[in-house]
């Protein structure tokens, strides 16, 4: 059996790619924000098939982790919408100036274009799912106009 095709060969490449999500999480951690894979068909995180998916039909799913008191920066995408999905907790959603609460199940649409920022100002942990599509997808695609980090 050919090790490049094997289960082993799956089994290598997820742990790696865990470690390299447990790592970018701890960062992302440190600035009040994390980003986890969504697992995947044979244990192999989405983040690997997402980018199989990327190349070929323009979309991207990620699962964000908001701490409480924290908020992303003010921002507009030129290239993709999204839509948010709250799974637990309490979002503060801004979408071109209005600003609206979603709880859990609920969800928004953030068209192409619009600026948009995501705060959590509840007391647990903000967990939502968004989903990417659009043209092109990479993270040069956003353009910040307000940040807590010095971003912008």
């Amino acid at each position: 059996m050919d090790f490049l095709s094997g289960p082993s060969h799956l089994h290598l490449m997820t742990v790696v790619l865990k470690l390299l999500m447990s790592a970018l999480g701890v960062v992302l951690m440190a600035v009040g924000v994390v980003i986890t894979p969504l697992p995947g068909p044979f244990g192999v995180p989405v983040i690997l098939l997402g980018l199989i998916i990327l190349l070929r039909s323009s979309m991207w799913v990620k699962r964000l982790f908001v701490k409480p008191g924290k908020r992303l920066s003010l921002q507009k995408h030129h290239h993709r919408s999204e839509h948010w999905v709250v799974v637990r907790g309490t979002a503060e959603v801004t979408v071109d100036g209005n600003v609206s609460m979603l709880s859990e199940n609920q969800s928004v649409y953030l068209p192409l274009g619009c600026t948009h920022r995501l705060a959590n100002p509840g007391k647990i942990l903000l967990e939502l799912i968004e989903v990417q599509t659009g043209s092109y997808l990479g993270e040069d695609d956003i353009v910040r106009i307000e940040d807590e980090f010095g971003r912008a």
